[in-house]
């Protein structure tokens, strides 16, 4: 039917052009912004997912800058570690030179003293953005180790991080302080006897551990004859009970540092021991000491029913104002004046070697991490920008050959509408 009132023809190519015109308003706004999804009146859900991708990969960006940073910080920590190391072994060959007679141990004693402050200067510089990895004198809570957030993990409902964390080193050369009197004083926390019994072990994991508490470990041998070893070379007390001034004078305690665990002041007194006897030769066939965990073993070949070994693990409260000391505080007493002290140093010295030496190891152990961490999550912001570009970018080959036939298909809906909109003039024709 021909009406002058509906133009049908028309209608539908109006529609036909705004249909054009509105396809063509969306190609143009993904050639202007790149994205084919740039809005959540788009699409909600592709415009949602994206989001939360782009707020991942700007966490993963602050990520990796303070994985930057945090492997900054240690490589400086490193660095200092094994200058340390390099600086005792130097202080090792002073003190050697100090075990011959026919030197001048007063200038020997001058090169210890330089080397000593060299190494105190190196713990106090061995420091980035004013973070000491190398030195450890704060009680407060948590100050023992570092936690680098290292990743983020997302699941349905919430969002949790990744640490890595770092123990935090003490090398300073200060010795700890025990308390003399005062304080909580137990002298005999653990205790066990060789005998016909050879070997023994003490279980220290109930044992309650707190920055400022003192621990030591203490050898009381009997043996009236001599038969199987010198009675008074494995003594380190009076009496096989320990005194809180004993504990005090003595270089086998450990004060536990703020972070400290069990098996930290474990490692600790086998650190003092191992100094202690290499500094008096004793035998390991009479008495050896074994520190694994938060257990400590002792061994020996040659004690028997009368011939005895009491090994003492002693311990006084934090109560008592202790002070923590650095793992290399044995250099405070270092005095190669005389033979006997040349002899002691000797023997001390190694051990002071190995703690710098088990410091840098850890803090490149963890360097280590960060690296590998770097990288993946270099790798993984990679992948969430092209995740999210597949899921809203556009394809601008396609849009712009799609921008080009819209054109076309716009000029020929005008076209059509031109031709619908002269109907009625010809249908006027009739009339005349």
């Amino acid at each position: 039917m021909s009406s002058i009132l509906t133009n049908m023809g028309a209608l539908n190519a109006l529609k036909t052009l705004r249909k054009v015109g509105s396809d063509l308003d969306d190609t143009m706004q993904q050639v202007g912004t790149g994205k084919r999804v740039s809005n959540a009146g788009v699409n909600a859900s592709v415009w949602a997912v994206s989001k939360t991708m782009e707020s991942d990969v700007k966490g993963f960006q602050q990520i990796s800058d303070g994985l930057g940073l945090a492997q900054a910080t240690l490589s400086v920590a490193r660095q200092g570690a094994e200058s340390l190391a390099d600086l005792l072994t130097d202080l090792k060959g002073k003190i050697v030179v100090g075990q011959q007679d026919n030197i001048d141990r007063q200038k020997v004693q001058a090169d210890v003293d330089a080397l000593r402050n060299q190494i105190n200067a190196v713990v106090n510089a061995t420091q980035f953005n004013g973070q000491n990895l190398i030195k450890h004198t704060s009680t407060d809570a948590g100050s023992g180790h570092i936690q680098i957030l290292a990743s983020l993990s997302r699941n349905e409902s919430s969002v949790t991080t990744t640490d890595i964390t770092l123990k935090r080193q003490d090398l300073r050369g200060q010795a700890a302080v025990v308390a003399a009197s005062g304080g909580t004083y137990t002298a005999a926390a653990d205790q066990v006897t060789l005998n016909a019994t050879q070997s023994a072990a003490m279980d220290l994991s109930s044992q309650s551990v707190s920055v400022g508490t003192a621990f030591a470990i203490s050898v009381f041998g009997t043996d009236a004859d001599g038969s199987a070893f010198a009675q008074s070379d494995y003594r380190t007390t009076a009496a096989g009970a320990p005194t809180q001034a004993e504990i005090a004078g003595g270089t086998l305690a450990y004060v536990a540092r703020e972070g400290d665990t069990m098996a930290d002041v474990v490692t600790g007194l086998g650190r003092r021991w191992e100094a202690y006897a290499n500094a008096n030769s004793l035998s390991s066939d009479v008495l050896s000491l074994e520190f694994t965990g938060s257990t400590i073993t002792a061994n020996s070949d040659v004690t028997t029913g009368s011939d005895t070994l009491q090994v003492t693990v002693s311990r006084l409260g934090a109560d008592a104002g202790n002070v923590t000391g650095g793992d290399l505080g044995d250099l405070a007493s270092i005095d190669v004046t005389t033979e006997a002290g040349a002899r002691d140093a000797l023997g001390r010295v190694d051990v002071m070697i190995e703690a710098a030496v088990d410091a840098a190891a850890e803090i490149g152990s963890v360097q280590g991490r960060l690296t590998t961490q770097e990288n993946f999550t270099a790798q993984l912001i990679d992948s969430f920008k092209t995740g999210i570009g597949a899921l809203v970018d556009s394809d601008l080959v396609e849009t712009s050959a799609r921008q080009q036939a819209l054109q076309v298909q716009q000029q020929l809906a005008v076209q059509a509408l031109s031709i619908a909109n002269q109907q009625p003039q010809t249908l006027l024709s009739l009339f005349r």
